[in-house]
């Protein structure tokens, strides 16, 4: 980050830094008690599908069984547990601790068809007569929105699926798409619902909406420190608010840690961070020189001493900015969950690790 740049928003960021709070999760309760979808959508990048795969795993604690569906055929979800390509069925990838099961099912619309015309109109053979004759195809692919109605029918089966009068899962999390276009991905059985005034896809369409519109559902943002993933969220947030869909907690992802207190980033970013100390701590820290070299070793600590100043504002402007936006996702008013940033990617490990944070902060 370019001195200019730092000098032309130092009066910014030192305000944004002084006034807002660092932000404090202590453990408590789930936040969703008796909902059954969640739903989790964010700009491409910041990491949806893995909290989704977090989720799905804590919500199946303590002998809980919930199925994690995704419906952009990037298999996801197969490569994000380290199984083979899932076909559409269900199928189980993980345990959880206390007995919990995540089923996984990746929806592709030309099975998801077959399977409608199967259901409700009894047309098992013909089903696949019109799949021969490239009708299925056809339809998966060109009609206008009939995808998407395809995608939400197969998760609205299956938090509806009973068996003995239970729920088969006690929760449904969906890999949703992005939230560019999760409003129109949601909302599209209300448009069905409209063209179709009578008969079962009407029904069907009004039972869908009804379902994503109940207390029984929730629409999950996932956003980073950025500034457009929170430009997002914001237009995300406020385009399913006036669809009337219920908008979930903000998951803030990859957030990295505050390294120096509030008072020395301050200092710093005011241009006043005194190098004594710091070229005091190398000193103690064994970084300086001895005998005929001390000359050039003081020197080298002098240049060490200034290229860690200059990272301390560079610190300073990054966690001002961050919490600039942070205060942006808290007007959203609704629950933040923060995850740290996890050092050399996910593996199961940190896929877990995340599972107990979002059991802290009280998202599952």
């Amino acid at each position: 980050m370019g001195e200019p740049y730092r000098e032309r928003h130092r009066d910014t960021w030192l305000n944004t830094l002084d006034a807002v709070p660092v932000v404090e999760h202590p453990p408590r309760d789930t936040d969703w008690a008796g909902v059954r979808l969640h739903v989790v959508t964010g700009k491409g990048g910041t990491g949806k599908t893995t909290v989704a795969a977090a989720l799905a795993l804590a919500l199946a604690l303590d002998g809980r069984r919930t199925l994690l569906c995704e419906v952009e055929d990037r298999q996801g979800i197969a490569q994000l547990f380290d199984v083979a390509p899932l076909p559409y069925a269900e199928r189980r990838i993980a345990l959880s601790p206390g007995g919990g099961e995540v089923w996984a099912l990746s929806i592709e619309p030309k099975a998801a068809l077959l399977e409608y015309l199967d259901l409700f109109y009894h047309l098992g053979r013909a089903g696949k007569a019109l799949e021969k004759m490239g009708a299925i195809d056809f339809a998966a692919t060109i009609a206008p929105g009939i995808r998407d109605v395809l995608l939400t029918g197969k998760v609205y089966e299956a938090v509806r699926r009973r068996k003995a009068g239970t729920p088969v899962y006690d929760a449904v999390v969906l890999d949703a798409p992005p939230t560019g276009r999760i409003g129109r991905f949601l909302n599209v059985n209300e448009s069905v619902r409209e063209l179709a005034r009578a008969g079962p896809v009407h029904r069907q369409a009004g039972s869908i909406m009804a379902l994503l519109r109940s207390p029984m559902t929730v629409v999950h943002l996932v956003t980073l420190l950025e500034d457009m993933p929170v430009q997002e969220t914001e237009d995300g947030t406020a385009e399913l608010r006036r669809m009337g869909l219920p908008v979930g907690g903000i998951v803030i992802n990859q957030v990295r840690e505050q390294i120096l207190p509030r008072p020395v980033l301050s200092e710093a970013l005011a241009g006043r961070l005194d190098p004594a100390p710091v070229h005091a701590g190398l000193r103690a820290a064994g970084l300086t020189g001895r005998g005929h070299r001390a000359l050039a070793a003081t020197a080298g600590t002098e240049l060490m001493t200034e290229g860690l100043i200059a990272q301390a504002v560079d610190h300073g402007v990054r966690v001002a900015l961050e919490n600039r936006l942070r205060h942006r996702l808290t007007r959203l008013e609704r629950p933040l969950y923060e995850i740290p940033a996890l050092s050399g990617g996910i593996d199961p490990g940190s896929l877990y690790r995340t599972v107990s944070v979002l059991r802290e902060q009280g998202m599952a």
